[in-house]
């Protein structure tokens, strides 16, 4: 695991590097980007996807980020209508647009974010990009953010105390653990919770480490409570313009392609990893983290078969196999933790 100092170093430098490389290159594409510049999307995700582009077409691809260029849920069509050349999108602010996501959301499967953000990649690939929910854009890589922690404003002694309290949801998976655990759903983006909850319209949120921190939610959110596995996973894509693929030449746009995929899902998962531990430790410093086991966490055990059962139902309406995607991500996820 890097030291913060290490990350910072790091990303300093290739962000140095990047941006003069932009200077510099024949076609420079932007880079949607809605959460600020110190989240591990900016600070060392999207330093990487520049990069590896930029040595992959020997310099005459490079990009820059830009912020507030549209709200989070509005990422994939401003990349579809020309407003950005790439973009992350969170696929739970689109419900009913991306469906076969959540199957990389569910509770219960086992590895790390950088297994995870793999297997996410190779079961879109191999399975379940046939849906086409993507249609208009082009994912070049999938990931995922480190497994669900629930932030509250008051404490709780175990699940069965959560019932009726108003918590943001950002949908997929989240919306489902939300519904089962009989809290009342608030929907909004992820920049707008911590006048959310300091308003008192929400009593907490669900979002892994590196995001409270981040937003400062340490500040009106000092109770983290974790559960075995998550409660569930975020699911993300890192989108490319149809458009601007098609202005560089068929050889520079199969090297992005090529420079990025699997390899780089796995790399974006690990910064996540990497910003939930500087989430968690922040939290520690002023509030508690409490792990919720045994009778604590029953209420939520008894959901993962639900919610595992119900997800797999609604990713075969879109007329895929969503058992045997469900066995890719099972089995990716093995092979990563096994290296």
């Amino acid at each position: 695991m890097k030291t913060k100092s290490m990350i910072f170093a790091a990303a300093f430098a290739t962000l140095a590097g990047v941006t003069s490389a932009a200077a510099e290159a024949e076609k420079t594409m932007v880079i949607s980007s809605w959460l600020p510049p110190s989240h591990i999307m900016n600070e060392i995700v999207w330093p990487e996807f520049i990069s590896r582009i930029e040595e992959a077409t020997d310099g005459r691809v490079s990009g820059k980020v830009e912020y507030q260029l549209a709200a989070p849920p509005s990422q994939a069509d401003l990349v579809e209508d020309g407003g950005a050349d790439a973009a992350w999108i969170f696929h739970g602010y689109n419900p009913g647009r991306f469906v076969t996501t959540k199957l990389i959301e569910i509770p219960g499967l086992e590895g790390d974010s950088a297994a995870a953000s793999a297997a996410h990649w190779r079961a879109h690939e191999q399975i379940l990009g046939a849906a086409g929910e993507h249609e208009g854009v082009v994912p070049v890589a999938m990931m995922v953010h480190a497994p669900g922690m629930l932030h509250l404003s008051q404490e709780v002694a175990s699940l069965d105390e959560v019932a009726g309290l108003k918590i943001r949801s950002g949908g997929g998976v989240m919306g489902d653990v939300l519904a089962g655990l009989e809290m009342a759903g608030v929907q909004v983006a992820a920049p707008k919770v911590y006048e959310t909850v300091a308003n008192g319209v929400a009593d907490g949120t669900f979002f892994p480490g590196d995001t409270i921190a981040i937003l400062r939610l340490t500040e009106v959110l000092p109770f983290t409570y974790r559960v075995p596995g998550g409660f569930y996973r975020g699911s993300f894509s890192i989108i490319m313009s149809e458009e601007f693929l098609d202005s560089v030449s068929e050889e520079d746009a199969a090297a992005i392609r090529a420079a990025l995929g699997e390899d780089f899902s796995a790399f974006a998962g690990g910064a996540w990893d990497e910003g939930n531990e500087r989430g968690i430790a922040a939290q520690m410093e002023t509030g508690q983290v409490i792990d919720l086991e045994g009778d604590a966490a029953a209420k939520f055990e008894a959901l993962v078969p639900q919610i595992q059962q119900s997800v797999l139902e609604e990713v075969s309406a879109k007329n895929v196999d969503a058992e045997a995607a469900l066995t890719v991500i099972r089995e990716t996820m093995a092979e990563y933790s096994s290296n």
